[in-house]
């Protein structure tokens, strides 16, 4: 009997999980091929991630680094030393990275220098702005994989640019929305899962949610001061659910920021609840790169708060518009968004919940 050959996964924060849940299950359903789950542990919560794995039916990782937090090179130190250890252990075929955390590059330096193939999922995406540590993630991973994984054209003209060859560029589709389109099937049985933000919602009817996270707008207390003074100039016109991020809701804390009453702080979501959250909204507010994406396949008006965006495609042909440094228009286009009655945008080619059976059938050809 041939020994299947091991394919490694390798997640390191929330996001990471949305898009290799579809890659485990089409792995699971290859003869010839064993994934195996590495979960880095940068960003680890035991409850959050157990909701996270149920939601999107993953199983438990076989190898948990708990790298923790840290600055930008511990971390990434912390990865490559405990990663090349697994690697030495498994001997995957191919070692799977996703997005442009730490743990990615991380993950993806560690396997080259083992001379293990690496594909990039997610590669290509430029936001152009060197001053995010996740665009140095990007280029770096990008240069040198062997299978480079793209979510939306601007990636292969990117990547074509900088001089890859074509025959490692592969325009997939986006395997975030895989796990979207699966999450919205469950959300459609609703006799069997009570939403925590249901009551909520139910209270509301109309809604616009808001996410922070971004060191740049949360970590200052002038810009964060800025945001939430902004925000409540919206909530005049209708509340905000803010789902806070620990950090974010640390600062808020910290800095003595005052948050108006209609806009409705919670804990952490779990992904399906947070589904149901942006599906019911008339709009989202974010700095997240992740919820461009849903939103523009929800068709849920988008506001990034964000001088620059990885995913222009959101832009180009989604619900996403950039608002940069003018917040004080916000308020504004809130209140157009609230008067038009149909929904803009369209979904992107290959946006078809098929990018992780294209991803393993590559690779499994490949092996």
């Amino acid at each position: 009997m041939r020994t299947k050959k091991r394919i490694i996964f390798v997640a390191g924060a929330r996001p990471n999980f949305m898009k290799i849940a579809c890659l485990l299950k089409e792995c699971r359903r290859q003869p010839a091929v064993r994934s195996v789950l590495v979960h880095s542990g940068q960003h680890y919560d035991q409850a959050m991630s157990d909701r996270f794995f149920q939601d999107l039916d993953i199983p438990a990782p076989q190898y948990c680094l708990g790298v923790g937090s840290g600055s930008h090179a511990e971390q990434t130190a912390k990865v490559m030393t405990a990663f090349e250890n697994v690697c030495r252990k498994e001997k995957p075929a191919i070692v799977v990275v996703v997005g442009d955390v730490n743990s990615t590059v991380a993950a993806c330096l560690a396997a080259k220098k083992l001379n293990i193939p690496v594909a990039h999922v997610e590669a290509g995406l430029r936001s152009f702005d060197r001053a995010m540590p996740e665009e140095v993630n990007r280029i770096v991973t990008d240069s040198i994989s062997d299978f480079l994984f793209v979510t939306e054209p601007s990636g292969v003209d990117n990547l074509r640019k900088e001089g890859h060859a074509a025959n490692t560029i592969h325009f997939v589709g986006n395997t975030m929305i895989d796990s979207l389109i699966t999450g919205l099937k469950k959300l459609h049985d609703a006799d069997k899962r009570s939403w925590a933000s249901a009551p909520l919602t139910e209270s509301l009817k109309r809604y616009g949610v808001l996410t922070l996270h971004r060191p740049v707008n949360v970590d200052h207390k002038q810009q964060l001061k800025r945001l939430i003074a902004m925000i409540a100039d919206v909530t005049q016109q209708i509340p905000v659910i803010f789902p806070a991020h620990p950090r974010t809701r640390k600062n808020i804390e910290a800095f003595r920021i005052q948050l108006p009453p209609q806009m409705h702080c919670l804990d952490p979501l779990g992904y399906l609840e947070f589904l149901s959250l942006c599906r019911g909204a008339k709009f989202v507010l974010t700095d997240s790169g992740g919820i461009q994406e849903e939103t523009t396949f929800m068709r849920v008006p988008c506001l990034t708060l964000r001088s620059s965006t990885e995913r222009p495609v959101t832009l180009r042909e989604g619900t996403n518009l950039l608002i940069g440094d003018k917040i004080d228009r916000v308020p504004g286009l809130v209140r157009q968004i609230l008067r038009e009655k149909s929904r803009a945008g369209t979904i992107p080619a290959l946006w078809d919940g098929k990018a992780s059976k294209r991803i393993i059938r590559i690779l499994v050809r490949a092996l």
